[in-house]
């Protein structure tokens, strides 16, 4: 329970700055209001902790080999990048660079005429979408194309998959195909074809640079490969997990918008999915749940690469958030069924 303490307080406080937001509406009862305003706060955390349960057991297996200094980082500045950089200042940013007006203007926008706003985020979806999906992908195919792993679920599809990870960044070259596929074959105008193109490419290039600075912290000094280590699991890993965060909370922000137009609601709401997001993830690698689940990170990363499909098909094909949260839910039970049974027969072959 411990674990999961601050986002009980957090939830207590956005809760309650849900009510007097709420209360604020002149035209109608002030208490119906807030309350109204209450219930669609906590509509929108159980909505972000459905779409991203996946993305904690991620950031599980990421944060175990991250000390404990870095572990508090992820969750307080972290948290903080969570909720006000991703789900509130970056959505401004994007309408703001879509739409040429300036910051302040936008979010003044989104404050007194947040469906005007919402147009405007909803048309730059097809940019989110292919960046937040092919930096998915990437997540997906570079778990699965490991030639090192040695554990399956899915067997007769994971280990065809394991076997690529002989080539040299197959799953670079594998995502880049499905962009250019995607980019060809979608039934959309060529300005929005430029647009996914150049977005989709950003998100690969993002998940190549992010991957790849544990090589700035490299020694050539074997008496300082211990400390090149931590710098690696901590800024790196730090650094992946906000960027894996913010391709999560693309869907959850603009999927927001068809339960609520308040952007208030919506930044309340979300933080208290992402919180306990976070605290989900530390009581993971607290319980030593990967571990005792063997299944379960294959889960996790399965219904990573549905949502990065789901994602990337959103560009032409509407697709309820409702589906996509239960694809990711069913992939971890699933997993976590997989692996009790797993479990099971261990115990049962050990000799007695």
């Amino acid at each position: 329970m411990k674990d999961f303490r601050y986002s009980i307080l957090i939830t207590i406080v956005c809760l309650i700055g849900a009510f007097f937001w709420g209360m604020r509406h002149p035209e109608a009862d002030p208490w119906g209001a807030g309350l109204s305003a209450v219930l669609l706060a906590l509509i929108l955390g159980v909505m972000e902790v459905s779409l991203s349960f996946d993305n904690a057991v991620v950031n599980a297996s990421v944060l175990k080999d991250m000390d404990a200094k870095w572990q508090q980082i992820f969750l307080t500045v972290g948290i903080l990048i969570a909720v006000f950089g991703m789900r509130l200042i970056f959505p401004i940013i994007i309408v703001s660079v879509a739409s040429g007006q300036g910051m302040g203007d936008v979010a003044l926008m989104a404050l007194n005429h947040p469906e005007e706003y919402a147009k405007h985020l909803e048309a730059s979806h097809a940019g989110i979408a292919a960046f937040g999906g092919m930096f998915l992908l990437l997540v997906f195919f570079t778990y699965m194309m490991d030639e090192a792993k040695d554990v399956h679920w899915i067997a007769i599809i994971e280990k065809k998959l394991a076997s690529f990870g002989k080539l040299d960044s197959v799953e670079v070259m594998c995502a880049l195909i499905v962009l250019f596929l995607l980019q060809r074959y979608l039934p959309i105008d060529d300005s929005v074809r430029s647009t996914v193109l150049a977005a989709g490419v950003a998100g690969v290039v993002l998940y190549v640079a992010v991957s790849s600075l544990d090589s700035l912290f490299e020694s050539e000094e074997e008496g300082e490969a211990a400390v090149g280590t931590a710098k690696r699991a901590g800024i790196a890993g730090f650094l992946y997990l906000e960027v894996l965060d913010a391709s999560f909370s693309f869907d959850g922000v603009i999927g927001a918008f068809a339960i609520t137009r308040d952007v208030v609601i919506i930044m309340l709401g979300l933080a208290i999915g992402a919180m306990f997001v976070r605290s989900l993830t530390v009581f993971l690698v607290n319980k030593g749940t990967l571990d005792e689940y063997v299944y379960l990170e294959h889960g996790a990363h399965w219904a990573i690469g549905a949502l990065a499909a789901i994602m990337l098909g959103s560009i032409y094909y509407h697709v309820s958030e409702v589906v996509t949260g239960l694809i990711g839910v069913t992939f971890i039970v699933l997993a976590v069924v997989s692996s009790v049974r797993y479990q099971g027969s261990q115990v049962n072959e050990t000799p007695k």
